[in-house]
């Protein structure tokens, strides 16, 4: 038994069965105990590896498109550049190397990592130390002064919590964590069910069978986001795996050493992530008054983004590594088990004055 799993149970004991949003917020971000906040994720030796971590041309171009961005917006002096959940700070360096095409561009921005995590927070300052601009490290993004900004969000949203609901003869009930008969911790329902809940749900998903699975997400991060960027002028590019409409599905999944593990097992030890539903994040910036693009594959975005040119060019300064650069293009752009290039979705949200940002040409990526 984990010390975080001994501490939920003793939560469960006083105030009984804990949503499963809570469970995961708990396993992911608890204070002492929480899966951030004592580890390094990322990587061959860790639990997963991310874009950035599999090839510099995935910041790179990112890079590029938010120096496309700043010229877009009137290129703004001051300007935030925001990365929510930043890893190791790879992608922001990458990034950040590949903008010094605009010394301007670095002169303007000050940089806002959004990070809690105590071991990741120091890989990210050993990164970005030495790259001539200014870094804050901030807990929440609500404490990121207001100014022109421009965001990036890498499989920032799949980590945040994602309440479940069960469909039942008498309606759906949202499912919790409690103590199972052995002791341990087990998956349960509700005995009430959701008031109100079908009402809200999306219509494609309203006549769900007995026993599906509906998943969503607090609105508050991506309300939050579209309201700053509406409010002071900017732009938000988020890349995530997950769905580009609204459906039913139980995705929440653990992984630990690159492997799957059980959702319950060794809680604060294994990742927790579930799919993110790209409608309802499209949905909900609309609704605060921003213009969202896409969302678009990732690989479509990327290859708009000239990620083949990128790689031809390293290939060129680097043959002995063409090989490495081959495989990194195909994992990060291609299609089928194993890459990103169709599972992950790229959204854009951005003040509506601004034209269509890079990577999102065809007037099919607007919503």
């Amino acid at each position: 038994m984990t010390p975080l799993e001994a501490e939920i149970l003793r939560i469960i004991a006083v105030d009984g069965p804990m949503p499963v949003a809570q469970f995961m917020a708990l396993c992911l971000s608890h204070p002492v105990h929480g899966y951030y906040q004592t580890r390094d994720p990322l990587g061959a030796r860790g639990d997963f590896i991310t874009a950035p971590e599999i090839s510099q041309m995935f910041g790179e171009l990112v890079g590029v498109w938010t120096v496309v961005m700043w010229r877009q917006m009137g290129s703004p002096d001051p300007m935030r550049l925001v990365e929510l959940g930043p890893g190791r700070g790879t992608l922001m360096a990458d990034a950040l190397r590949a903008a010094r095409v605009a010394p301007a561009f670095g002169a303007a921005v000050t940089v806002d990592l959004v990070e809690t995590g105590r071991v990741l927070r120091q890989r990210q300052q050993t990164a970005l130390s030495g790259l001539g601009v200014r870094l804050v490290w901030h807990p929440e993004f609500a404490a990121v002064p207001d100014a022109p900004l421009i965001a990036v969000a890498n499989e920032f949203l799949d980590a945040l919590p994602v309440h479940q609901a069960v469909r039942a003869r008498d309606g759906w009930h949202e499912r919790m964590v409690g103590r199972g008969p052995d002791g341990g911790l087990a998956m349960a329902l509700h005995p009430e069910p959701l008031a109100g809940f079908e009402s809200l749900l999306p219509p494609a998903v309203r006549a769900a069978p007995l026993g599906a699975v509906y998943e969503w997400r607090s609105d508050r991060p991506i309300a939050e986001l579209a309201a700053r960027v509406v409010r002071c002028g900017g732009a938000a590019l988020v890349f995530d795996y997950g769905h580009a409409e609204s459906g039913l599905g139980d995705t929440l999944q653990a992984i630990g050493g690159h492997r799957f593990a059980g959702v319950l097992e060794r809680p604060g030890e294994v990742d927790l992530t579930a799919h993110v539903d790209f409608a309802a994040v499209g949905r909900v910036a609309r609704e605060a008054g921003a213009r969202v693009w896409g969302p678009t594959p990732q690989g479509t975005f990327l290859r708009r983004l000239g990620i083949e040119t990128r790689a031809a060019r390293l290939k060129a300064a680097s043959p002995a590594r063409a090989a490495e650069i081959d495989a990194a293009l195909d994992r990060l752009a291609g299609a089928g088990p194993g890459r990103m290039g169709e599972l992950f979705k790229v959204i854009a949200i951005t003040d509506p004055r601004l034209p269509a940002p890079p990577g999102f040409g065809s007037i099919h990526d607007a919503a």
